[in-house]
């Protein structure tokens, strides 16, 4: 990110930049534990994150300063195309397409948000007593009249301004006069530039430039408000999808696919997180700041919480590229290092092949959907961070003797004295041809035990596999292994969990 290279004159002038807007309160102010949690989440519709440090947007730029930022990843077709509908609806809902079905710009009742409602609504139907506010110009979000709107009638009050001047004063004067505990407003102004001038043009940052102003004056009205003392805002701002140079968007190339979200407020984390969040990430993130339970069903978790997964402990030993010649050299996404514990078994493995893909690695998004477009990739949704990647297809992509056939072993699980285990993971997998991928799981060494055999494509599934543990068993390893793989598609494994009872 651009702002760890800033000198330590410009970091100055950043922080000091972010003082003015998101002023430090002074020791008279009451006790954080005693002030009243508001978040206001900031959609800019259509936005490319490095876009910002060229334009003009201090507001912005303050936000960031003072708190911490990141780009982040969407799906692509055929999950979802990256339009605003499905965009908005993932970070309103905290669930991918799969779920919220919102699947273009257009799906009036046939979706899935009465079951998977907005963050305000959640909101509102735990704790009836808060405060809730959307404003949007884009008439889907807010205006039941353009079809089933994304923020439903159950928000206190909704607004659809006629155009990005209207809907911002309308949600000035809430935030002036009413401060709600969360708010939600989608500005449009940045993707119509996209749309008329492409991303890669003056026009496109003078976009960004007006738009930053109008956060400006939202910034400003919650600052300006007589009991600001006594609460804690929390901004959060973020966008539904990006934009190609040329303009447009709805595809799967990397600008089209990319987001990010800002963070400011009590609690934030200062910088670039190591993982990187999904927009699913906002919702849980706003119900967690208004003590609201988090429901299961949301495929986010809260912003800044620690990750658990083993494979994440890897990305301080992620390289550039050898064989894969199409993937920029700045981008460090994978290597063949293990989790402590975690083994490679290559025996059976062919030779040859793109080296990044002999036998199973661990990846990111950004360098393995860079691989080649539109052969799914992108759709590995419920993964984030580094995950486990057996990919038969790109290794084929060089000459190779033999079959793609490698396996990948967990640590040692202790089972002593319990009696059942229970195997988690998401699996992302598309099969062709011959090759077989399996789950097995082995007790102190022993003959391994079948778990799971796929037999067709299980995309971006969330795994949940049990067995029983033999009598005076001490510990368990499981294995996930691709065999007489040759040209056939991938497998994607990632955060592992396992537990005995």
């Amino acid at each position: 990110m651009r702002r760890t290279r800033l000198s330590a004159l410009t970091t100055a002038l950043a922080v000091a930049s972010a003082a003015l807007l998101v002023p430090a309160l002074g020791p008279a102010v009451a006790s954080a534990a005693a002030k009243t949690p508001k978040v206001l989440v900031i959609g800019i519709d259509g936005l490319l994150f490095d876009k910002i440090a060229p334009a003009d947007a201090p507001a912005l730029d303050a936000l960031i300063a003072s708190g911490s930022a990141s780009k982040t990843a969407l799906y692509a077709p055929p999950f979802a195309p990256t339009l605003s509908g499905p965009g908005w609806a993932t970070l309103a809902t905290g669930t991918w397409p799969d779920k919220h079905r919102v699947l273009s710009n257009s799906w009036g009742s046939t979706t899935n948000l009465a079951t998977y409602p907005d963050f305000l609504t959640r909101a509102e139907q735990a704790r009836p007593a808060l405060s809730t506010f959307a404003a949007a110009t884009w008439d889907p979000l807010v205006n039941d009249s353009a079809g089933k709107a994304i923020f439903s009638s159950a928000v206190d009050a909704r607004a659809n301004g006629a155009n990005d001047t209207d809907t911002t004063n309308q949600t000035v004067a809430r935030l002036r006069d009413v401060g709600p505990d969360a708010s939600f407003v989608v500005l449009d102004d940045v993707d119509a530039a996209g749309h008329n001038c492409g991303a890669a043009t003056t026009c496109y940052l003078n976009a960004i430039a007006a738009t930053d102003q109008r956060v400006k004056q939202f910034v400003d009205a919650v600052r300006a408000r007589p009991t600001y003392p006594n609460e804690d805002w929390t901004f959060l701002v973020s966008a539904d999808h990006g934009h190609t140079d040329a303009g447009g968007h709805g595809g799967n190339s990397v600008p089209e696919r990319s987001s990010f979200i800002i963070r400011s407020g009590p609690g934030t984390t200062p910088g670039t997180p190591a993982i990187a969040p999904r927009n699913v990430d906002v919702a849980p993130t706003v119900l967690s700041l208004l003590g609201v339970a988090i429901p299961a069903a949301l495929d986010g978790r809260v912003l800044g919480t620690a990750t658990g997964d083993p494979f994440d402990g890897l990305v301080g030993s992620l390289q550039t590229r050898v064989d894969e010649t199409g993937i920029p050299t700045s981008v460090r996404g994978w290597t063949k290092t293990t989790p402590s514990g975690w083994t490679i078994d290559n025996t059976a493995m062919g030779t040859g092949g793109i080296t990044e893909w002999r036998g199973w690695s661990f990846a990111t998004d950004e360098f393995w959907t860079r691989t080649e477009a539109g052969q799914g990739r992108e759709n590995n949704v419920r993964a984030r961070g580094v995950f486990a990647v057996a990919d038969s297809d790109e290794w084929s992509d060089k000459s190779t003797t033999g079959t793609f056939t490698s396996a990948l072993t967990s640590s040692a699980v202790p089972v002593a004295g319990k009696t059942t285990l229970k195997v988690g993971f998401s699996s992302h997998y598309r099969k062709e041809g011959a090759e077989t991928a399996t789950v097995t799981v082995s007790f102190d060494g022993g003959t391994p035990r079948t778990l799971s055999t796929y037999t067709g494509d299980t995309i971006a599934k969330i795994e949940s596999l049990s067995t029983s543990i033999p009598a005076g068993a001490q510990s368990a390893k499981i294995t996930w292994r691709l065999s007489n793989g040759s040209n056939n598609w991938y497998w994607a494994v990632d955060a592992p969990t396992f537990a005995t009872s």
